[in-house]
């Protein structure tokens, strides 16, 4: 009977969790029940604990000292391309509003001469003034007739290539322009404008002259509305007439002033008057201490 009651009480501390858990001193109670879970099961007391391997953090960008902080830089933005260049101006752009005043001087004082010639261009005759215009450096305007420009644009082109300018003389040079309706006249400036800039893109169109000089309040405050001063003479060698080279020359001489702004033709009619009369004028302007200048 006392073994029986030995062996009962030993099944019994064994069913209540007792005693001691194998052969390991001092073990937990809890220890067997995180093994039996499949938990990690915590290291034996006396046991040598493996240090813990930290983690490697991911690679960091240097800090940039102009953010003031430890942050990344933020990404470069992508290269733009180069702005596009400067358009021309497109044809209805009006400039501002100028003077009426009839323009019958240079812009500088002193012995100067604005030589301007009208009704072209022409692929006969102006090319010759052209020649001898660059034989003796001289520079000079041409006032152009909106038909002619849009005939030989590339004559506009070597007048402005050269260094000389441009006037606007109308759309078809109609010398009827001061009686005119305000809309006639506006469209006779206006379409003569848009050929010079169609040929030459942007650029400047000082003045207009008007058809046989043909000038009345009217055309003249058109014109300046429209950015143009209006261009007349000081003196008309009246080439136009073809009364003979030696007469051409005698007017411009005797008529010239320090200043002055001549009328001559490349265009228009037989001009091998005007051609020859330049050859005699250009050297005599030079030997009389002339200077080329444009109208202002």
């Amino acid at each position: 009977m006392a073994l029986l009651a030995l062996l009962v009480l030993a099944a019994t501390g064994c069913a209540a969790g007792g005693g001691t858990s194998g052969n390991v001193p001092g073990g937990r109670p809890d220890a067997q029940a995180d093994a039996t879970a499949g938990g990690d099961a915590a290291p034996a007391e006396g046991a040598s604990t493996p240090p813990d391997v930290p983690h490697p953090d991911p690679p960091r960008a240097a800090p940039d000292p102009r953010l003031g902080h430890d942050k990344a830089p933020p990404p470069a933005a992508p290269q733009q391309p180069p702005a596009a260049p400067d358009l021309p101006p497109a044809f209805n752009t009006v400039p501002p509003r100028v003077a009426d005043t009839l323009v019958r001087g240079t812009g500088s004082s002193g012995r100067t001469v604005a030589l301007t010639f009208d009704d072209g261009p022409s692929t006969e005759w102006t090319p010759q003034v052209l020649d001898l215009l660059d034989h003796y450096d001289a520079k000079a305007t041409f006032c152009v007739v909106g038909e002619q420009a849009r005939e030989h644009p590339d004559l506009l082109r070597t007048i402005v290539a050269k260094g000389h300018q441009l006037c606007d003389h109308s759309e078809t040079h109609d010398e009827r322009i001061a009686r005119l309706p305000e809309a006639a006249l506006k469209s006779q400036i206006t379409l003569a404008r848009d050929a010079i800039l169609a040929a030459v893109p942007g650029v400047r169109i000082p003045w207009f002259r008007s058809p046989g000089g043909s000038w009345t309040a009217t055309v003249r405050g058109t014109a300046a509305s429209f950015g143009m001063k209006p261009l007349d003479w000081s003196v008309d060698s009246r080439d136009w007439e073809r009364g003979g080279v030696d007469r051409i020359v005698a007017t411009v001489k005797r008529e010239l002033r320090p200043g002055g702004v001549v009328l001559m033709h490349d265009a228009g009619g037989n001009r091998a008057q005007t051609v020859a009369a330049l050859k005699k004028l250009l050297p005599w302007l030079v030997a009389q201490g002339y200077s080329f200048d444009f109208p202002a």
